[in-house]
């Protein structure tokens, strides 16, 4: 049952909030629901011999494209890139798979990939709901995997995910992963109970982690398995939370940022770091993450270190998500406002639609 009452400080939550917190928990059956989809994909054999691929999306779709690239890539037997913007690498062509992401089917950027898809002959695939993708893909001709979700882009993490790993593994570019997706629910499902807003407020992590954020510019560290998941822990502080964040990744970081702690001098008044750590990352990445928190510590910037659990890359990733997630809804609450509430994103695209783009832009 959501939390349909009085939030943090006594203020009450609106609906949209009130959905946030269900679709947040719903993320176990979320993950089970999109491996079922995939189980009953059938893709052309010819896309199986693409020698690239480019995941295409912006924003909650670009992210699942992000973080299956993370999980792939140290076994994967083509390269895989992440697209985020109108136009695509030079090296597509004919031979390479372009897997548009949006959740809507009208995100402008992907319909623009798209087309220069189209123009350089490549293989595409569309994941979406529905939209203007969903109606090229079906008029031209090349294969759709449509999914159906009740809330918002960020939201449908599970999906956005599932759905482009799902079809990795169809194609034969990696293996099997049907037991770590059940696995990943089973134990996302335990830790609904402990970070969830029935849990004793004492006792759940995300509610004390929102809590110290708050009044505070979140920096978040990732590096290896969690690198992506760094870039989805600011975007949701920054949709949810309604409040700035950036993240940066390891051992980049450890060249550059660690010798920007001295300065502004009140940065320990504004700053603080979330650094993400997996055990199954490099054990140098291991090592980073622990002596650039003791870097922090030294320079009085609050730190904290949040670990991934489970066993397999797959639950380690999800878990981490999932954390940053509630810490995210939580953030919203301690802020008094509501996590859903969207409306900077739908003025920008009011404005961007008035201005349309040139034909064959």
């Amino acid at each position: 049952m959501a939390d349909q009452g009085t939030g943090v400080d006594g203020f009450a939550l609106k609906p949209g909030g009130a959905e946030m917190i269900d679709r947040i928990q719903e993320l176990p059956r979320q993950l089970l629901d999109a491996w079922s989809l995939v189980e009953g994909l059938s893709l052309p054999d010819h896309y199986a011999d693409a020698a690239n691929v480019v995941i295409c999306g912006m924003g909650g779709s670009a992210i699942g494209g992000d973080l299956t690239r993370t999980m792939v890539e140290d076994h994967i037997r083509v390269p895989v890139e992440v697209v985020r913007g109108y136009d695509l690498p030079a090296f597509v062509g004919p031979d390479s798979l372009v897997v548009l992401s949006s959740f809507s089917g009208t995100t402008e950027e992907v319909l623009s990939a798209c087309d220069r898809a189209r123009q350089r002959g490549a293989r595409r695939l569309a994941v979406t709901t529905g939209g203007l993708l969903a109606e090229r893909a079906t008029v031209e001709g090349f294969p759709l995997v449509r999914f159906s979700f009740g809330g918002r882009p960020r939201e449908a993490v599970g999906y956005s995910t599932l759905l482009m790993l799902g079809v990795l593994m169809r194609l034969g570019f990696v293996p099997d992963v049907s037991g770590d997706v059940r696995d990943a629910a089973s134990l996302l499902e335990r830790m609904a109970s402990e970070l969830g807003p029935g849990a004793p407020p004492d006792l759940n992590h995300a509610r004390a982690l929102a809590s110290w954020l708050r009044g505070r510019i979140g920096v978040v560290y990732g590096g290896g398995l969690m690198a992506e998941v760094a870039r989805r822990w600011k975007g949701q502080l920054n949709e949810n939370g309604k409040a700035w964040a950036f993240f940066e990744q390891l051992p980049e970081l450890n060249h550059n940022a660690v010798l920007g702690y001295r300065f502004p001098d009140d940065s320990v008044e504004h700053v603080a770091v979330v650094v993400l750590s997996s055990g199954l990352n490099h054990p140098r990445i291991r090592l980073r993450e622990k002596l650039t928190a003791d870097l922090l510590e030294s320079s009085n910037i609050p730190v904290e270190i949040v670990e991934a659990r489970g066993e397999s890359s797959l639950e380690q990733l999800f878990s981490a998500v999932y954390i940053g997630d509630f810490v995210s809804y939580y953030l919203a609450r301690e802020n008094q406002v509501d996590p859903s509430d969207n409306r900077a994103l739908d003025v920008l695209k009011e404005r961007l639609a008035a201005e349309m783009l040139p034909e064959g832009a």
